[in-house]
């Protein structure tokens, strides 16, 4: 069995537009092939502090990560650095937010937008800072460092849907849209990577209200999905609302790597083991 993960992150896509409008990933969970869980975001549901959430498995009020202005390196160990000292490879296309978190603050627009470097804790990464920068181009670009570089753990971060979100309103035609583009999008490369026995996690750090913010405490501001695609993980669609904390000890169990000792430990339903030991 593979012990090779991508997860990607869709920006700011709450769990009920998801479920509506991912249509290939419904059928992979109607036909049995993936799960889907509702996952209840941490607090504040915000990007940058969830982004942290996602990565370490560690709360606001742990790792300081506390507003989108926290623009500081992380204090906590991350997925990025847990892959590294296994002797993994991994690689990522995000919002350049992600850089500051783990491999250098500020960015430099020059000089971090492609990176190269094996002794990084991100060891090969391309970010993009123009928030309209086409979901088309962050995923191809995913595949293309796929490809390149072969990494064990892939981190996929998308921004178009929080953008369409935050602009038109969770209620709107344009939203939607961009959640099926992002469908269309994923049911081009998902089959490439179920073939060469990738495990895949679609989730995303947010939701999004009606009014086109996010950062408060409503249900559609903190619902979000996770689609997962593996053979370790029964197929099905599960009534257990699971933490967001529990998502980064899930990557290390399907990476076969231990957890750090600050994730929490959590049986994940339908997972054949546990998630942290």
């Amino acid at each position: 069995m593979s012990n090779k993960v991508i997860a990607i992150v869709v920006d700011g896509m709450r769990y009920d537009k998801a479920c509506e409008a991912l249509g290939f990933i419904q059928h992979l969970v109607e036909t049995n092939q993936a799960s889907l869980y509702k996952v209840k975001s941490e607090l504040p549901s915000l990007s940058r502090p969830l982004y942290e959430v996602l990565l370490t498995g560690t709360p606001a009020s742990m790792n300081g990560i506390t507003s989108n202005r926290a623009v500081r390196l992380s204090t906590e160990k991350s997925l990025f650095h847990l892959t590294k000292e296994n002797g993994l490879r991994n690689g990522t296309v995000s919002y350049y937010w992600v850089s500051e978190l783990y491999n250098r603050a500020p960015f430099h627009f020059i000089e971090d937008r492609e990176q190269e470097d094996e002794s990084n804790p991100i060891q090969y990464g391309k970010f993009y800072w123009d928030d309209d920068y086409p979901d088309s181009h962050v995923l191809m670009d995913a595949e293309a460092l796929r490809r390149k570089y072969d990494p064990h753990f892939l981190y996929i971060h998308p921004l178009g849907v929080d953008v369409k979100g935050e602009i038109f309103g969770s209620e709107s035609k344009e939203y939607r849209e961009q959640i099926l583009k992002m469908g269309s999008l994923l049911a081009q490369l998902l089959p490439i990577w179920i073939k060469e026995g990738y495990h895949i996690l679609i989730t995303s750090d947010h939701g999004m209200s009606e009014y086109g913010n996010h950062g408060g405490i409503t249900d559609g501001e903190r619902d979000v999905p996770l689609f997962i695609i593996s053979p370790k993980v029964e197929p099905g669609i599960y009534g257990e609302v699971v933490p967001q904390l529990a998502f980064a000890p899930l990557v290390c169990e399907l990476l076969n790597i231990e957890p750090s000792d600050k994730m929490i430990s959590y049986q994940f339903p339908g997972l054949k083991g546990k998630v942290t030991l």
